[in-house]
């Protein structure tokens, strides 16, 4: 009997482009007919999964990670995931800083929590076990930092060699993670969209597999878990919006495609309106979107903002991204570095959420929705913070209104220095 190489519950791969179908093995990346913009779409046979997985099932499903949802993710049920413990991060009732914005219901979903410090987490463990099935013998990616980092962290747990491209400009923390994790890594004298064409030609050309957001269509079948996360941690209650900051678009759209799998699968009754914040630094989707233009088609921008990890020019996985807000009713939003700033400390001291820039953008993006009036009070809003504030120090040095008092060791000292607390 011949070994399976795809689970029996995927139905097909769709291009998200011109909607032509594939069998599950028969490309392994983009349909062919458009080359490299040609996404896939993993479509699943949800008859089929109703029979493995089921919120009632899930109540006595004693497993805390991203595993607990293995009967809706894209990969055979023998193959091993990486030893490090992905998902499951907690969501938080902001009730102090939802009172400040005067909202009844806020709650923030934590995934600087993640082995690595972000959501590329639950990709890169996916893509771990793809490469395994695929009987790849390296894995390589091109990212600004945090996928770069999840990947070679489930590599390294995992035992397998990986290829990292990443800006020069990559923050120090972000490129010491890969360096401890030992990754081999290239810094790209260029921007994320030099770096992510020669990781193409690279794979390509030495036959390694390919992790690339927005190439690989299993990136988003890892992301959209927190999806799932979400909704469980509220008691199958779906929330009315959730923000997420936006660059590639992979993780709005892994968003998007974790609710529409619970709307089919009969878990929720709605779809929750997405929020895509970009900064106005790096606002493709934004322009697109206020455009009402195919973002195919849209030209690439030139990217310059300091959340380097919503940082794209010509965001890869754009078309997913725009159907994600379109149809949802949701919105794209762009706000200014200096909000994204602001927002770290702000998020930090009314919850205890220390994000980067990215992962705080949301916030900013909320604060931007009410001052629009594009909310009711009393929505049920989830932001979610997509990276640790360890990942880039510098970012939020500069944005904090107070600095450490520098004293002798004395009681008087601290007297004569004790802030009004």
């Amino acid at each position: 009997m011949q070994t399976p190489t795809q689970p029996p519950h995927i139905l097909r791969m769709r291009c998200t482009l011109c909607g032509k179908t594939y069998a599950p093995e028969e490309h392994a990346y983009v349909c062919p007919d458009h080359g490299n913009e040609g996404i896939l779409d993993v479509e699943y046979d949800y008859e089929m999964i109703r029979q493995s997985i089921s919120p009632r099932l899930l109540a006595n499903n004693k497993m805390c990670n991203q595993w607990r949802y293995r009967a809706i993710l894209p990969v055979l049920p023998d193959t091993p995931a990486p030893p490090l413990s992905v998902g499951w991060t907690p969501l938080y009732n902001a009730s102090r800083l939802g009172r400040t914005m005067g909202l009844s219901s806020l709650w923030v979903k934590d995934d600087s929590r993640q082995p690595t410090g972000s959501l590329k987490d639950r990709a890169s463990a996916l893509a771990v076990m793809k490469a395994r099935e695929a009987g790849a013998s390296v894995i390589t990616t091109a990212s600004t930092g945090n996928a770069a980092a999840a990947l070679a962290g489930m590599c390294a747990a995992d035992g397998m060699p990986c290829v990292i491209f990443v800006p020069q400009t990559a923050p120090r923390a972000k490129v010491a993670q890969l360096l401890a994790y030992g990754a081999h890594v290239f810094l790209v004298e260029g921007s994320y969209d030099d770096a992510f064409e020669l990781c193409l030609e690279a794979a390509a050309e030495f036959g390694w597999y390919n992790r690339n957001t927005g190439f690989n269509p299993y990136m988003a079948e890892g992301k959209k878990t927190v999806a799932y996360e979400i909704c469980e941690q509220l008691d199958w209650q779906c929330p009315d919006r959730v923000f997420v900051g936006v660059g590639d678009g992979c993780i709005i759209s892994a968003l998007h495609k974790g609710f529409f799998d619970m709307l089919r699968l009969g878990w929720i009754n709605k779809l929750p309106k997405l929020m895509g914040v970009q900064s106005t630094g790096s606002d493709f989707m934004y322009q697109a979107w206020k455009a009402q233009a195919d973002p195919v088609t849209f030209p690439p921008i030139k990217a310059n903002t300091l959340a380097d990890s919503i940082s794209a020019g010509l965001p890869r996985d754009r078309r997913k991204a725009m159907n994600s807000v379109s149809q949802t009713d949701g919105a794209f939003l762009r706000v200014s570095d200096d909000a994204i700033l602001k927002a770290i400390p702000e998020l930090a001291q009314t919850t205890g959420v220390f994000a980067e820039p990215a992962g705080a953008t949301p916030l900013a993006g909320l604060h931007a929705a009410m001052a629009d009036g594009l909310i009711e009070t009393n929505e049920k809003v989830v932001l979610l913070v997509t990276g640790s504030g360890l990942k880039d120090v510098d970012a939020t040095i500069r944005t904090c209104s107070t600095e450490a008092t520098v004293i002798p060791p004395s009681l008087a000292a601290i007297k004569s220095s004790m802030p009004n607390i």
